[in-house]
Formats: C-alpha cells, sequence, structure tokens
C-alpha cells in the first residue's frame, strides 16, 4: 500500500472535504459539502476496488445534493431503495454491507432530521464507515472518518452551547426551610 498513490491522493482530498463538511454549524453547507466529499469518496474506493463502498458513496453524494432541495420521505426511501439494491448486487461479505448500513441511514438522517439528532446519527454511520475504511486499507478513509467523529462530537456541543445561551434555564427558587 503506497501512502501517495492515486487512489490513496483521492482519498485524502475526501478527507478534507470531509472534515469541512463536519465543522459546519449550519446544516445546508455540511450538505453541500458533504455531497462534493461523497463524490471524491466514490472515485477513491473505485480506485481500491471496493465497489460497494464506491457505489454507495456515489449515491451519499447525490443524495446530499438532493437533500438540500427536499425533506421528501418518498426521496429518502427511493435513495435508501436503490442503495440497497446496489448493495445486494454488489456486496459479496457482510463487511461489504457497513458502507451500505452507514449510507442508507445517513439518508434518513439528511432528509428527515437536523441539528443535533441529525448529527448523531450521522456519528453512528462515521463508526460503520470507519470499520469499512480499516478493512479497505483506505488511509484518507481512515483518518477522515476518525475525524470526522470528533468534529462532529465537537460540533454538536458548540450547537447545544450556543442553544443553552439563547434559551437559558432558570433555576427554581427553594425557599428556605424555617
Amino acid at each position: 500500500m503506497e501512502l501517495f498513490s492515486g487512489a490513496q491522493c483521492v482519498g485524502y482530498a475526501a478527507f478534507v472535504l470531509g472534515v469541512a463538511a463536519f465543522v459546519q454549524k449550519n446544516d445546508r453547507r455540511l450538505k453541500g459539502l458533504n455531497a462534493i466529499q461523497g463524490l471524491f469518496y466514490a472515485l477513491h474506493f473505485f480506485l481500491l476496488g471496493n465497489l460497494p463502498a464506491s457505489s454507495s458513496s456515489f449515491i451519499s453524494g447525490c443524495r446530499s445534493f438532493l437533500a438540500l432541495k427536499s425533506r421528501s420521505p418518498w426521496l429518502a426511501a427511493f435513495i435508501v431503495a436503490v442503495n440497497v439494491a446496489v448493495g445486494a448486487a454488489l456486496a459479496s461479505s457482510g463487511l461489504g454491507w457497513l458502507p451500505i448500513i452507514g449510507s442508507s441511514a445517513a439518508t434518513y438522517a439528511m432528509f428527515r432530521m437536523q441539528g443535533v439528532p441529525m448529527r448523531l446519527v450521522l456519528l453512528t454511520c462515521t463508526f460503520l464507515w470507519l470499520a469499512n475504511n480499516i478493512v479497505s486499507h483506505s488511509i484518507g478513509g481512515t483518518l477522515l472518518e476518525s475525524v470526522i467523529a470528533i468534529t462532529n462530537i465537537s460540533t454538536m456541543i458548540r450547537v447545544l452551547r450556543s442553544q443553552e445561551q439563547r434559551s437559558p434555564v432558570t433555576a427554581e427558587v427553594v425557599p428556605a426551610g424555617d
């Protein structure tokens, strides 16, 4: 495995885009950068010979673009169905299903959720992709998912803190006893 092969360099580009996506507090910017990152990831996994991950990444990139325009549950269901059908055609082992499951759950999150709950589902998907990337010997992908996990957790904390600052919880005053 070469550190600077074409496949790994495309993975490094996906890494930069993925980190840029998950530092965004704005859901639209997260989805837009995530879409571009998905297309780079698709090429990366294609060059590594991991067709289930490549196809799932391509579908995910398209999904993220579509999620910028629609929150339709029907469109989300269609994308999940396409992802599962492609997975059934290409996944030759249980490990091949990791990116399919991760991308399918992320599709639901991108279309039907927002804010911290969306990011929690995406964090779970990150761990599925991390396992896939380790098995695939994807250096950039392994770094990407590791950093995305940390960045996503950090961003969720920042979002929660900013929500607390906007609507502070008032403490109940308990009268002193006699």
